[in-house]
């Protein structure tokens, strides 16, 4: 079951008692990246991306564990230097410390988990 509004009804933070699809929290933009925070806290961070096709995050090193859930489409992850490709109901850690890049050759979205602690 769908919420009635696709989007959190204020910024970091999810509807309550609301189901909520992931995949249309954001929609594609043309060239770009799209992002919205569902909820953080001072223990981590849900937030989902829509990465137009040929987009990417270029590499960087996260002082926490960050999951990755794909959502549409395939990503390729490179996570210390190994690429890592993962599909729609797929997951992937990004343990923290480690480098770590995300390209999306064809539109992607992703939910991105950070933990803290």
């Amino acid at each position: 079951m769908q919420a009635d509004s696709p989007t959190p009804s204020r910024p970091g933070r999810l509807p309550e008692a609301q189901a909520l699809a992931l995949a249309d929290v954001v929609a594609y933009a043309p060239g770009s990246i799209v992002s919205r925070a569902l909820t953080q806290s001072k223990i981590g961070s849900l937030t989902v991306f829509a990465f137009d096709a040929g987009q990417g995050l270029n590499e960087h090193t996260a002082p926490f564990d960050a999951h990755v859930l794909v959502l549409d489409g395939t990503a390729i992850l490179t996570i210390g230097g190994k690429p890592v490709p993962a599909e729609a109901g797929e997951i992937v850690l990004m343990p923290a410390g480690v480098p770590h890049a995300v390209d999306a050759p064809k539109q992607m979205k992703m939910l991105l988990v950070m933990l803290r602690g």
